[in-house]
C-alpha cells in the first residue's frame, strides 16, 4: 500500500534491523494515527517481540532504565524528534490499583493483546511500514475515516485502568477536531470522580496541551458537561449562568470561553491563552448590583482574580515564570486604554507595571476580552491608538545619547569645561549623525569635535541649534510612521 507519510530513515532503520534479526517490528500508537490523518508525528513508537535485552542486543547505542520495558533508541539525527525512537516489547498490563499504572506488566509475544491493552481505537493500529502490512483488530482506520473517538473494548474498564485518559479524550478530540463516541462519552461522566486520584502535574500537562489545541473552548465545554472540568479548574464552572452588564452577550463562563478561543485563533501563546481563559475568574464574586447605573458592576475583580488564578495555577504546579506572568497579566487587564483621557507618562506607567516584556501580550489579552464580550471589532480606533502610545513610549528616544561619543568623554579627552559649548557640540555632532548615521564612529566623532569646539561661539550656537531642530524634525517624523502603521494618523 501507498502510505500518505515518508517514514523516516531513522525510524525504518530500527524497525528493519529488528526484523533481520528475526524479530517482529511494528510502528504503533499516536505515529500510526497521525499517519494516516496525513499529519507530521510528533514521535514515533514502536513494539516487537523481542525483550529489551533481545532489543539491546540489536542496537547497542540504546538506554533502558523503566518498568515498563521501554527502550529509547538512539539517532544521530539532527530533527529532534528523531533522536530517539522509542521501542516497547508486546506485553500484558493488569490491576490498576492507584487508577493510573498497572500493578504488574508481563511481556507478551501476541501483538493482538498488545493492540487490546490500548486506550482509543486509533492508537490501536499497527504498521509494517515495509510491507504496508496493518493490524487493525479495533477498526481504528474507519474510526479515522469518521471522525470519531471511541475506546478499544468497555470505555468503563478503559477508564477505570488509568484515569487520565478521561482527559486525554477531550485533549485528543480537541487537537484532532473529532467528535467523541456516546459510550465513550458516557463512561467518562461515570468515572470522572477518578481524576482526584491523578497527580496535579499530569492533570496539568494533559491541560496546557488543551489549551494549546485549535479547539480549547469546545474541549472546556465538552469538560465541564462531562463533569471533569470540576477536577481540573474547577473556579471556571463558578461563572457558568453569572450574568454580566449590558456590554457584554454572554455570562462569564461563555465570555472566559470566547477569549480563549480567541487566542487560540491567533495562534497566541500558551501565557495569553491561560491568561484570556482566567482574566475574569472572579467575577462572581466580586459582582455587585448597581442602583445608579441599573447594571452589575465588578469592582476589583482583577485583583481578585489576579490572586484566585495564582491559586489555581499553584495548585496544578505550574512554573514560577508561568504563575508570575500570568497573574501580572490578569491584575493589570483593566488598563484604561483611552487615549483622549490619558497622557504618554501613565502609558509609561501601566508598562512599568506590567514589564516591557510583557506589555504586548497585555494589549493582546485586551484584544481577547473585546472579542469575548462579542463585539465584532478587534481593535477599533481607540484602541489602535493606544497600540501607537505604548509604540512611543518603548521607542528610545532620539537624543546625543545615541552618539559613540558622549560629554565626559569630550570633558576628558579635549579639557572642556561644562557648560553650554558642550551641549552645542554634541547637538552639532547628532545633526551630523542624523544626516549621516555611517558617521556615529568615534574617530569621525573625535575629529569633528575638535573642529567644532574651535569655532566662535555664535558659530557652534548655530550648528548645535540646527541639531536640535533636526532631532524634533526626526522625533515627529518617527511618531508620524507609527501612527501610520496603526491606521491612525
Amino acid at each position: 500500500m501507498d502510505l500518505p507519510y515518508q517514514i523516516p530513515s531513522e525510524v525504518s532503520f530500527v524497525s528493519e534491523s529488528l526484523r533481520k534479526a528475526g524479530f517482529e517490528a511494528y510502528l504503533v500508537g499516536g505515529c500510526v494515527r497521525d499517519i494516516f490523518l496525513n499529519r507530521q508525528p510528533k514521535d514515533w513508537d514502536i513494539t516487537t517481540n523481542a525483550t529489551p535485552e533481545e532489543i539491546q542486543a540489536v542496537l547497542p547505542d540504546s538506554y533502558y532504565t523503566n518498568d515498563f520495558g521501554t527502550v529509547g533508541i538512539k539517532t544521530e539525527s539532527e530533527n529532534e524528534s528523531l533522536r530517539i525512537i522509542e521501542v516497547t516489547p508486546y506485553r500484558t498490563e493488569s490491576g490498576y490499583s492507584n487508577k493510573r499504572h498497572p500493578d504488574a506488566v508481563e511481556f507478551g509475544k501476541s501483538l493482538v493483546d498488545d493492540l487490546a491493552r490500548r486506550d482509543f481505537t486509533i492508537n490501536a493500529i499497527a504498521l509494517n511500514e515495509s510491507k504496508g502490512h496493518i493490524i487493525d483488530p479495533y477498526k481504528g482506520q474507519e474510526d479515522i475515516k469518521l471522525r470519531v473517538l471511541r475506546t478499544v473494548g468497555d470505555p468503563l474498564e478503559r477508564f477505570e485502568e488509568d484515569a487520565l485518559r478521561l482527559m486525554r479524550a477531550v485533549r485528543l478530540v480537541a487537537e484532532l477536531n473529532f467528535a467523541l463516541d456516546s459510550d465513550t462519552a458516557e463512561a467518562i461522566s461515570k468515572k470522572a470522580s477518578n481524576l482526584k486520584h491523578i497527580s496535579k502535574e499530569r492533570i496539568r500537562d494533559e491541560f496546557v496541551r488543551i489549551i494549546n489545541s485549535d479547539q480549547p473552548m469546545m474541549a472546556i465545554v465538552l469538560s465541564q458537561q462531562l463533569g471533569i472540568l470540576e477536577y481540573i479548574a474547577p473556579d471556571l464552572t463558578r461563572g457558568i449562568g453569572i450574568d454580566q452588564n449590558q456590554a457584554h452577550s454572554y455570562d462569564v463562563f461563555g465570555h472566559l470561553l470566547r477569549a480563549v478561543q480567541h487566542a487560540a485563533d491567533k495562534g497566541w501563546d500558551f501565557d495569553i491563552r491561560i491568561a484570556a481563559l482566567f482574566h475574569d475568574i472572579s467575577k462572581p464574586e466580586t459582582r455587585r448590583w448597581s442602583d445608579e447605573k441599573k447594571d452589575w458592576t465588578f469592582y476589583g475583580h482583577d485583583v481578585v482574580g489576579a490572586r484566585t488564578a495564582r491559586k489555581a495555577l499553584e495548585d496544578l504546579k505550574f512554573s514560577r515564570e508561568t504563575i508570575e506572568k500570568v497573574t501580572k497579566l490578569i491584575r493589570w487587564h483593566m488598563f484604561f486604554s483611552d487615549p483622549d483621557q490619558i497622557t504618554l507618562s501613565a502609558v509609561r506607567r501601566m508598562i512599568r507595571n506590567v514589564g516591557e516584556e510583557n506589555i504586548w501580550d497585555l494589549l493582546n489579552l485586551r484584544i481577547c476580552d473585546r472579542i469575548g464580550t462579542g463585539r465584532p471589532k478587534e481593535q477599533p480606533f481607540r484602541f489602535r491608538k493606544y497600540r501607537a502610545m505604548v509604540e512611543e513610549a518603548l521607542r528610545d528616544p532620539i537624543s546625543v545619547k545615541m552618539l559613540e561619543i558622549d560629554g565626559k568623554m569630550i570633558m576628558d579627552t579635549f579639557h572642556v569645561e561644562p557648560g553650554p559649548k558642550l551641549g552645542w557640540t554634541l547637538n552639532a555632532l547628532l545633526e551630523d549623525v542624523l544626516n549621516d548615521s555611517s558617521l556615529n564612529n568615534i574617530e569621525y566623532l573625535n575629529k569633528r569635535t575638535i573642529e567644532l569646539l574651535a569655532l566662535p561661539d555664535n558659530e557652534l550656537i548655530r550648528l548645535g541649534e540646527s541639531g536640535k531642530k533636526k532631532k524634533e524634525i526626526e522625533e515627529n517624523k518617527e511618531i508620524q510612521k507609527i501612527l501610520e502603521d496603526n491606521h491612525v494618523s
